[in-house]
């Protein structure tokens, strides 16, 4: 399992930060129509909970935009990517149906509230995922945002820089067709579905949809 820092600056702001981890081998592809099926009851299940104005009240959501305010970003114009999924769903707008692996990852974070990256693993640089605070003018791409601003957001660096943030993850590392290593990891800067049940349900849905094999999982906390 990939080796994770936490930067004193985000343990301060956050000290109940848990991360949950997933590595496994997989087969990525089209989603199909039940774990299509499966997003789209759980997206009815927030359109049917939540008003627009509730959504970031979510306890996993509203500790990330807490986050982000503390490190001096804006959330409301950089939104916390579960929150945006689940504003989306709210407006009335629906979801797009992408492929396996993105599509597990979102149901995962609709149902959690947690945002989550997703990284195709034999694209990261080295042994150790660092998460620190974006820089000015550090160069980032997110995936379909073109360069991103992730000055005062966290991130996490591998050695050859940044990679993932709960805004949008890197196009360096994005999940591809040709993806066939996964690592996941759930970030819960304050506790709303149980981590171990967050972990499980992602397994089972790669075990069910992806053919995943080879899965490693585990809680880092307490850093």
């Amino acid at each position: 399992m990939i080796n994770v820092e936490i930067d004193d600056r985000i343990l301060a702001a956050c000290p109940l930060i848990q991360i949950g981890l997933l590595r496994a081998t997989v087969v990525n592809g089209e989603t199909c129509d039940e774990l299509w099926q499966e997003l789209e009851r759980e997206a009815a299940v927030v359109a049917g909970r939540y008003e627009l104005l509730e959504i970031n009240h979510r306890p996993a959501i509203a500790a990330t935009r807490k986050l982000y305010k503390a490190l001096g970003k804006d959330p409301g114009r950089y939104r916390v990517a579960s929150e945006a999924l689940c504003r989306r769903i709210v407006r009335g707008l629906g979801l797009y149906r992408l492929t396996t692996l993105i599509d597990v990852v979102n149901l995962v974070s609709i149902k959690s509230g947690y945002p989550i990256s997703g990284l195709d693993a034999d694209k990261i640089a080295g042994n150790t995922l660092r998460m620190g605070v974006g820089e000015k003018d550090e160069p980032y791409h997110g995936i379909g945002r073109g360069l991103l601003n992730i000055e005062g957001m966290p991130v996490y660096r591998d050695a050859e820089g940044g990679i993932a943030t709960p805004t949008s993850d890197e196009e360096r590392t994005k999940f591809t067709p040709e993806t066939r290593k996964v690592q996941i990891n759930i970030n819960a800067f304050a506790p709303e579905l149980p981590l171990d049940e967050t972990l499980e349900l992602t397994a089972s849905l790669l075990k069910k949809y992806a053919n995943a094999s080879n899965i490693e999982t585990m809680i880092i906390k307490d850093f």
